[in-house]
């Protein structure tokens, strides 16, 4: 990095403001972590440099594009009738950015979200987490943007039918997954993470999993914690986006009248992956409190170890961890977050 651009960009704002030139995504069809992660970061403690160093590393590794041109005005009253087309990712940027000046974070999530809640999927619940890092840093452009991104990469999963639900563990939902008719033999059209979604979800035997679970006011707790117990048991690079997820939902949750439906529909994304993950059955109450006897560093060694990291997803993991472990109070976050930044075997 030349020595001019490091004098020249110091500090968050400053670099957010150059990231949102780029495109939510890049090809192809990948999630652009940078937003989100370099608010991870700055709370983890990172630099001014470092934040500067990351950018421009991962900007230039991933030939970052810019937003696409703007096609044409997003129309108040028939904002919905372009959903999930890419193209129009400008357009729909810069209708919520200015929806989000004129109403207010809250207002501007409650009025349009649940509308889009089947569209959880899209970019592999990416635009979930950058409206979550927007409501988390309080900021009118990150969740503007991030309503735009959810629309643009809107990706339909099969809505709620109100069926009764059979079971209140959503440890269930997940492992009945491998009962499913055509489950071993589904074709996503890529390796992408929405590929798989999108295949899994079109099985017609996938269609009553958003209906099958009871909801409580415990439920998102418990979903939380069978979120963290799969990421345990398999370290496995989908499972670590039912932590992540988990996070960024009940960041977002406190700004929706109900958001019973969209648990509902991040579970049903989660189920989608169980396929990818390798059909894993979770860990038994037992190895549970075996993995949360290890011994793990201190969470100031694991941010140094993320901030140090060049790997968006250690950081986001890391992060997300440690702001779990804050609400559910279970030391099994602290021990799967060295983990994934190699600081424990």
């Amino acid at each position: 990095m030349r020595q001019a651009a490091a004098v020249q960009f110091s500090g968050l704002e400053t670099i957010l403001l150059r990231a949102r030139a780029d495109s939510v995504e890049f090809p192809y069809l990948l999630a652009n972590h940078v937003p989100m992660v370099l608010i991870a970061l700055d709370r983890l403690g990172a630099s001014p440099e470092r934040l500067e160093q990351w950018y421009e590393q991962y900007r230039e590794s991933h030939a970052l594009p810019p937003v696409p041109p703007p096609v044409a005005p997003i129309i108040r009253a028939a904002w919905t009738e372009a959903l999930g087309d890419r193209t129009r990712e400008a357009d729909y940027r810069a209708f919520f950015i200015a929806e989000t000046r004129r109403l207010g974070i809250d207002t501007v999530i409650r009025t349009y979200l649940p509308a889009m809640v089947n569209g959880l999927a899209g970019s592999a619940t990416h635009p979930l987490m950058r409206l979550a890092y927007g409501v988390l840093k309080k900021d009118d452009q990150e969740v503007g943007t991030a309503l735009g991104y959810w629309a643009a990469c809107y990706l339909p999963l099969p809505p709620a039918t109100g069926a009764a639900p059979d079971t209140d563990d959503p440890g269930r939902i997940l492992a009945d997954v491998g009962n499913i008719e055509g489950i071993l033999s589904y074709e996503p059209e890529t390796d992408l993470l929405w590929h798989n979604i999108r295949a899994v979800a079109a099985l017609p035997g996938f269609r009553p999993i958003i209906d099958r679970l009871a909801f409580s006011p415990d439920t998102p707790r418990r979903m939380a914690a069978t979120s963290l117990a799969l990421f345990a048991g398999t370290m496995d690079f989908s499972a670590l986006h039912s932590v992540t997820g988990m996070h960024w939902l009940r960041l977002v949750s406190p700004h929706l009248e109900n958001a019973e439906p969209f648990y509902r529909a991040f579970w049903q994304v989660i189920a989608s992956l169980v396929p990818k993950i390798g059909f894993p059955a979770l860990p038994t109450a037992e190895a549970l409190e075996e993995m949360r006897s290890r011994q793990a560093p201190a969470w100031a060694e694991i941010k140094r170890a993320a901030i140090a990291s060049d790997d968006e997803h250690d950081v986001s993991l890391v992060f997300s961890a440690l702001q779990e472990e804050e609400v559910w109070k279970d030391p099994l976050y602290r021990v799967v977050a060295a983990r994934r930044v190699g600081l424990i075997a």
